[in-house]
C-alpha cells in the first residue's frame, strides 16, 4: 500500500505499546518511544496502519499528531508512519535513531 497520502497530514492514533512496554511476541522488545495505529484503516498486512510517535516521552493512549515521514520496509509488507508531537521536525539520522529497537530486523527507506 503506498502512505505517501498521509504525509503531512494530521492523524488521530490509538497507542497499544507504549513507552516502557513489552512487545507481545518477543519480549526482548521495550519500546522507547509510543507505538500505535490508526483506526479503521488497512496496511498490505492486513492489520491497521502502524505509527511511531516520535517527539514525546511520556506514555500515551491516544494522539493526534502529523505524519512526517514513512518507513517503507523493503523485505517486509509493514510500513510504518512516523508521526511526531509539537512540530517536531526529526532529521532522518533521529528517526534510524529513534526506531532502531525494531527497525534494526527490516532492510527499509525514509521516505519523506
Amino acid at each position: 500500500m503506498d502512505l505517501t497520502s498521509y504525509l503531512n497530514k494530521e492523524v488521530d492514533l490509538v497507542i497499544d505499546r507504549e513507552v516502557g512496554s513489552r512487545h507481545p511476541k518477543f519480549e526482548n522488545i521495550v519500546y522507547p518511544i509510543n507505538y500505535g495505529y490508526i483506526p479503521n484503516t488497512k496496511n498490505d498486512d492486513g492489520d491497521e496502519i502502524d505509527v511511531y510517535v516520535l517527539g514525546t516521552e511520556k506514555p500515551l493512549k491516544t494522539y493526534r499528531g502529523k505524519v512526517v515521514a514513512i518507513i517503507h520496509r523493503l523485505n517486509d509488507d509493514d510500513d510504518k508512519l512516523i508521526v511526531t508531537a509539537n512540530n517536531y521536525q526529526p532529521t532522518d539520522d533521529e528517526i534510524e535513531e529513534e526506531t532502531e529497537f525494531q527497525e534494526k530486523y527490516f532492510k527499509h527507506k525514509i521516505i519523506r
